[in-house]
């Protein structure tokens, strides 16, 4: 073990194991995945960022007859062809010890995977020191609440999420420092950031990470081994390599802030080479925790156009660039469930390349995991969440059509209710407080005053939505029609907002009956019960 902070073999990464939670390093996470139940990173952002850098891993370390998952030779092979040596790499029940061994102790490595490595820290960039400096040429760093997400940075920052603050701030365990420092690698922000001086000019901007405010799924096994085989995407359309696929702390060289980007091959660099930000972190003395830290831009090159083989890619529907779904914290993940099941063309958004080819032995047992963090595009961070299907996969449309289809109808259903719903809770508030002259007449609606009740009454209907749907989605039961269950709900989420007609004035009762039978009226008899 190194004198630093050696990630292969320091407990930094947390997992369940035999029922219980404990922190392993690198290589016994790759040497007993086979007996792993899950991971379990709190932070969200950082165990997306995670299972990308662990999926480069696996593309080096999970082999079937010395041949590894990523090896460049299988670039030639066809989506199919790959399944089938992946589908060997499965029927290996483990990683091999040896080979695990092998990769993390290859000579030439020493330090790569030191968090605190003077000459190649991992994953950072220790010419930050010289860098970024002021102008007397002192360190310029950007402070260890700039790394930790949720803490707030600045002298007057909010304290949202505990009281930390620059003018005393508290260092973090290096454990921890790891997990945002491929956080902030992955889902950092963009615009102003510590200047960093290499020329004569002194750029203190820079992009957004390639994930940034983004939500990823993941196919999801009982044990962490095949979550990691499965994780590791099939070759796509991706540029072909002019020079070796390497990951960051494979290459011989830092890379050049200043020239061309190397282009996203597969599968390594496509998974851990599109970072936009460079961070270094600063030690205690004893190594133990991360006191301070730089965090800066990497390049100011295009971005690639790479897609991201974890993403929803919505379709635009004027022809323009499709575009990652975006990640919101109060959409729950049933509602993105139809774009994971349904082949790319069946909607307007085609489904994770990583969903895509899955073993058919396997699917019965397969869940989804997401990983989401609501950001803008910019600096501001709403908040982050994880979530799990239930075993789902097993309905995609290549294998259950008729489920496949009868998720997105119950989907599509709940989210013309949820629509409605929103029009008549804006509705009975304009006719409450606005009543006009002729009640037959139309009602112009403004979307900047919708009242009380709107909001209200969407608290109230989605969790209640959720519910609904995973009662009917089962395939004893995928010709039951969704529409009444789903209004049903809506009007219970309306009562919730304005309240029965027993307990409303005259004014609310005619509002609440006009609102209710804009909800009735999607149901195919729209007499009111």
């Amino acid at each position: 073990m190194s004198s630093g902070f050696d990630l292969r073999d320091e407990p930094w990464i947390p997992v369940r194991l035999a029922g219980s939670q404990l922190r392993v390093g690198l290589r016994r996470l790759f040497q007993q995945a086979h007996e792993i139940e899950d991971l379990e990173l709190p932070v969200p952002a950082a165990a997306s960022a995670l299972l990308r850098v662990l999926a480069a891993l696996t593309a080096r370390i999970g082999q079937h007859d010395g041949v590894p998952l990523g090896d460049q030779s299988l670039t030639e092979m066809s989506s199919r062809e790959w399944g089938r040596h992946r589908d060997r790499v499965l029927g290996e029940q483990q990683f091999d010890p040896a080979a695990v061994d092998a990769y993390f102790d290859a000579s030439g490595w020493q330090g790569r995977f030191d968090l605190f490595d003077d000459q190649r820290p991992f994953l950072q960039d220790p010419r930050l020191r010289v860098e970024c400096v002021d102008a007397q040429g002192r360190p310029n760093p950007s402070g260890v609440n700039k790394l930790v997400l949720g803490r707030p940075t600045g002298v007057n920052g909010a304290v949202l999420f505990g009281h930390f603050t620059d003018t005393a701030p508290v260092p973090v365990p290096a454990a921890e420092a790891a997990w945002h420092l491929l956080a902030q690698l992955y889902y950092g922000p963009s615009g102003q950031c510590t200047p960093r001086r290499i020329t004569a000019d002194k750029p203190g901007n820079g992009d957004a990470g390639p994930l940034r405010k983004t939500v990823s799924f993941h196919p999801w096994a009982p044990r962490l081994f095949t979550t990691l085989v499965l994780g590791v995407p099939a070759p796509g359309d991706e540029p072909d390599a002019d020079r070796p696929d390497l990951c960051p702390w494979e290459e011989e060289q830092l890379p050049d802030p200043l020239g061309p980007l190397a282009p996203p091959t597969w599968p390594t660099r496509l998974l851990t080479g599109r970072f936009r930000h460079a961070v270094l972190l600063v030690p205690s003395a004893d190594r133990r925790t991360v006191t301070d830290a730089y965090v800066t831009w990497s390049t100011h090159q295009p971005p690639s156009a790479a897609a991201d083989p974890y993403v929803i890619r919505d379709m635009p529907r004027k022809g323009d660039t499709p575009f990652a779904r975006p990640a919101d914290g109060r959409r729950a993940l049933w509602r993105d469930l139809d774009a994971l099941l349904l082949r790319t063309g069946d909607r307007q958004a085609q489904r994770p390349r990583i969903l895509d080819s899955l073993p058919s032995r396997l699917r019965q047992e397969l869940r989804v995991r997401a990983y989401g963090f609501d950001q803008d595009g910019q600096q501001r961070d709403n908040g982050w969440y994880e979530a799990t299907t239930p075993p789902v996969l097993r309905w995609q449309r290549e294998v259950h059509p008729e489920m496949a289809y009868y998720v997105d109808r119950c989907h599509q259903f709940a989210e013309q209710v949820g629509d409605r719903l929103d029009f008549a809770a804006r509705l009975a508030w304009r006719l409450t407080t606005e009543p006009p002259k002729d009640p037959a007449a139309k009602v112009k609606l403004d979307r900047k005053k919708p009242g009380p009740w709107r909001d209200v009454a969407m608290r109230h209907f989605w969790p209640e939505a959720e519910r609904v749907f995973w009662q009917l989605v089962t395939p004893e039961q995928c010709d039951a029609s969704p529409e009444r269950p789903f209004v049903s709900a809506a009007l219970d989420a309306l009562d919730g907002a304005i309240g029965t007609a027993a307990r409303a004035d005259v004014r609310v009762a005619r509002a609440r009956s006009r609102a209710r039978a804009a909800l009735f009226a999607l149901l195919p008899s729209t007499a009111e019960q």
